[in-house]
């Protein structure tokens, strides 16, 4: 009996040391560009998809979108420790090492970037890139001293579904950098409503944010703006694309359903409100780059 007792604690000490790892990862977060990811790699099929890419792309775009989120957050351990919405994650609550996240994050970003390089070169590059642009510029050098910090966290966010267009036709062509384009001027939507929500959190751990030097209301402005201009961008894609009229007035009403939110919340500057158009900005790049991924099937 006490040795079946013994198996279940274990059992359940090794499932919430799994739990934490896999909460390095964000794993909604990752799984959101991973989806853009394959969207772009979808507008480049012009015919049967090559399942097997298919496969090792996302594979690829999980690895290294996973393995970048946990630098991260190892970086961030110090401010993330400070904000109420994040000192419970595994590294300031104590769960995980440092070291140890460091070799989880080594593991899966490098297996992430070495099989890219072994599919595709320019496919690895881009992947690379996105790390870059992530760790290196948004995380390490900006992220603390500027709000503009975001356009370069835009442009990592971005890179996914340029890689998947990459990937698919073995360029980088004015689809996918279109397509690229409304990533990057979505993450604004996306992260500045999310500074509005915690703003005495970001005030706290020293994080500059466009509320805190810019004021919340032209801080709304900005948001937006981005929202019409990411819808705009990724309708252009969908147009060069050739999508047929159900696919493009799809997109057409989801850009016009988040731009209108953005607008209304100009006017309507509430709590409630911001909080629907965090999670609509969310909705609207999720069903976007599944009518892309979806409209060559």
């Amino acid at each position: 009996m006490e040795t079946i007792q013994a198996t279940n604690i274990k059992a359940g000490r090794m499932k919430n040391m799994l739990s934490a790892y896999w909460q390095l990862t964000k794993s909604l977060q990752t799984f959101l560009l991973v989806i853009t990811g394959i969207a772009g790699f979808m507008s480049g099929m012009t015919s049967t998809p090559n399942w097997s890419l298919f496969i090792a792309g996302a594979i690829t775009l999980f690895l290294t979108i996973a393995g970048t989120t946990v630098f991260n957050m190892i970086w961030d351990k110090d401010i993330d420790a400070i904000m109420v919405r994040t000192c419970r994650r595994p590294l300031p609550a104590g769960i995980i090492d440092d070291s140890h996240a460091l070799l989880f994050g080594v593991l899966l970003l490098s297996v992430g970037l070495a099989w890219a390089l072994i599919i595709n070169p320019l496919y690895a590059i881009v992947l690379f890139a996105g790390f870059f642009f992530d760790f290196v510029v948004y995380t390490i050098w900006l992220k603390r001293r500027s709000p503009w910090s975001i356009i370069f966290g835009g442009i990592s966010g971005a890179m996914p579904i340029l890689a998947g267009r990459v990937l698919a036709t073995g360029r980088i062509d004015i689809i996918g950098l279109l397509l690229a384009m409304g990533i990057l001027l979505w993450i604004p939507v996306h992260i500045l409503t999310f500074a509005i929500k915690y703003d005495e959190d970001y005030r706290r751990a020293k994080v500059p944010t466009f509320v805190q030097t810019l004021g919340v209301r032209k801080t709304r402005f900005i948001i937006a703006l981005s929202s019409v201009l990411s819808a705009t961008s990724f309708i252009l894609a969908a147009d060069l694309l050739m999508l047929n009229i159900t696919e493009l007035i799809a997109l057409i009403i989801l850009g016009l359903m988040l731009t209108g939110l953005s607008i209304y919340f100009i006017f309507k500057p509430t709590d409630k409100i911001n909080f629907l158009l965090f999670k609509a900005a969310s909705l609207f790049m999720l069903l976007s780059n599944l009518v892309i991924a979806t409209a060559n099937l």
